[in-house]
């Protein structure tokens, strides 16, 4: 059963493990939305994820049940991760499938528990499939991430620490892949306050859930592609919904480009790093899609920090150019010696710092005796590379801009 009950039994179960992760007052974010938000930050937690609750919870349960040789997960990370420790913890065999394109730094934290990694799969449905091919076939047990009554009671004990440290709370935002997180988190939220607004956030690029919600039934996704790796889920799973049907208020989708400026957010005005699926809380947030009473008292759950610096990185270059400070410029010059001194002279004088330069005199589109160069430049705002573009046509460059 998922109850009070059954989250606080978790609860003592964790504490041999888990973090009672922090809870802060988010005064940039609370002026931004005017709301009162508070950040309940489990990307601070063991494995970097809420995962590790569920997963904790459910093996511990089957080692008080009876004896337990081998567990097997499928995931894109963060549950895989929460398992291994898991069975670490417990002396037990684990096995986990992850899907081909999983990102390096979560196979290597799964491996670095001491778990096999099998990378099976396209996505997370794939893997899955796999994953219970396999544990049939070995008697091995299976640990759902998300469908399952000891996971969700896991994961629950957030509920119980938000309510632990804040007064008068009106709403908790929850991300949704599976919807393990918000089916714990709603079932026992409700239970202490009924009136306590649950509002769900996923990628639009995975709307399986968010559809299912609306249309009070389950919908399935024919594919799923978003940079929130850790909500990539397809199929709806019929366990979480009646959970989510009964006790969620409110669905929400944002798109890539959302979820992108929320982790940039986090990371510059927070001092926070946050994976795609633990940022789509924000996204809605700062975006305007929560709909709340002015001065609401809001917690939302940052429930992962497991990001792929690959990604990492490309979130910062495309957030810096579509906040005006970064400009990518493909400037025509006259091939000649000390053109490109006279160009970089020019930018000198214009303040633009040049970060990345290149020199091409060989591309079909050139007249004989043109080059292009190719510059990134460290820009101050709008209006500056405004007056960089008025400076280069009043020199007589002809140049073209990449995004």
């Amino acid at each position: 059963m998922l109850n009070l009950q059954s989250a606080k039994k978790a609860a003592q179960r964790l504490s041999k493990v888990a973090h009672k992760t922090p809870i802060a007052y988010a005064p940039l974010l609370s002026k931004l939305s005017n709301y009162d938000v508070y950040l309940k930050k489990d990307n601070l937690q063991v494995t970097g994820s809420f995962k590790l609750r569920g997963a904790f919870n459910k093996i511990a349960t089957l080692v008080e049940n009876g004896k337990v040789d081998e567990v097997v997960a499928a995931s894109a990370g963060n549950h895989a991760q929460g398992v291994a420790l898991s069975a670490q913890y417990f002396n037990i065999k684990a096995t986990i499938f992850m899907p081909e394109s999983t990102p390096l730094n979560k196979v290597q934290g799964v491996a670095s528990y001491g778990a096999k990694v099998v990378l099976k799969g396209s996505n997370y449905d794939e893997a899955y499939k796999y994953a219970l091919e396999y544990a049939d076939k070995n008697g091995a047990t299976f640990v759902h991430p998300f469908a399952d009554d000891d996971v969700m009671s896991g994961q629950a004990t957030i509920a119980l620490e938000i309510f632990e440290e804040i007064d008068g709370l009106d709403a908790i935002i929850v991300p949704v892949g599976g919807g393990g997180l918000i089916s714990g988190i709603a079932k026992v939220a409700k239970e202490i306050n009924p009136n306590i607004k649950i509002i769900g956030v996923a990628a639009n690029g995975a709307p399986a859930m968010v559809n299912s919600f609306f249309e009070k039934k389950p919908l399935n996704s024919s594919s799923v592609k978003t940079i929130a790796d850790g909500i990539a889920v397809k199929n709806t799973s019929e366990v979480t919904l009646k959970y989510i049907l009964d006790y969620v208020d409110d669905m929400k989708l944002v798109c890539d480009d959302e979820i992108a400026s929320a982790i940039l957010f986090l990371l510059e005005r927070q001092k926070l790093l946050v994976e795609g699926a633990g940022s789509v809380g924000v996204a809605a947030l700062i975006h305007n899609k929560l709909n709340l009473e002015p001065n609401s008292k809001v917690c939302i759950i940052l429930s992962g920090g497991n990001i792929d610096v690959t990604m990492l990185n490309l979130i910062i270059e495309k957030g810096l150019v579509k906040s005006y400070r970064k400009m990518k410029l493909i400037v025509t010059l006259v091939d000649k010696p000390g053109a490109l001194e006279e160009f970089s002279s020019l930018m000198r004088k214009s303040q633009a710092n040049i970060v990345q330069i290149g020199y091409d005199r060989t591309s079909t589109d050139l007249e004989f005796g043109d080059a292009h160069v190719s510059v990134s430049l460290e820009t101050k705002g709008k209006e500056h590379q405004e007056e960089i573009r008025e400076t280069l046509r009043e020199y007589g460059y002809s140049f073209k801009e990449e995004h």
